[in-house]
């Protein structure tokens, strides 16, 4: 039986490094560098064509969920992984036995108003949102559903004021 049930991420950058205007502008680009194994986990094992992702911008003032993207791909090997002149080269990491992988993210759009963290740890709705938990620092976490909707929800709402 094929899982057609879509999972919900947030996904963080910082917005010097590629912002949700770069990915707006580029409209998909490859979602690789990450070099945490549970970031990487959930890239390899859960991600899923289709589905929705938070753009968070982490080094940000204030940080804020940006916009929104879609994985547009299933989950390949990272070549910045491969390649010795890159940041993210890991030279354990081989073309027969990839150990990071990466899915491609599309523009879907940029929020109305961003969505800050201390709005976001201050609405009850969103209690327990892992970016909101103290020392959460991973590039790529799992939301749900009723989050994600959520805060974009909240941005709606507050451009309208």
């Amino acid at each position: 039986m094929k899982d057609t049930q879509k999972n919900y991420w947030l996904i963080k950058s910082e917005p010097d490094c590629y912002s949700i205007d770069d990915l707006k502008r580029d409209k998909k680009t490859g979602w690789g560098g990450i070099r945490n194994y549970q970031a990487r986990n959930f890239i390899r094992d859960k991600m899923k064509l289709g589905d929705l992702m938070l753009f968070y911008h982490s080094g940000a003032n204030p940080p804020a969920v940006a916009g929104i993207a879609e994985v547009a791909s299933t989950p390949y090997p990272d070549s910045t992984a491969l390649d010795p002149k890159d940041d993210h080269y890991d030279p354990k990491s081989t073309k027969e036995n990839p150990i990071w992988m990466q899915v491609d993210v599309k523009f879907k759009e940029k929020l109305l108003e961003p969505v800050s963290l201390n709005r976001i740890k201050q609405d009850p709705a969103l209690a327990g949102i892992m970016v909101s938990q103290k020392g959460s620092r991973l590039s790529v976490q799992p939301v749900s559903q009723a989050h994600f909707d959520h805060i974009v929800e909240i941005s709606k709402r507050h451009s309208k004021n």
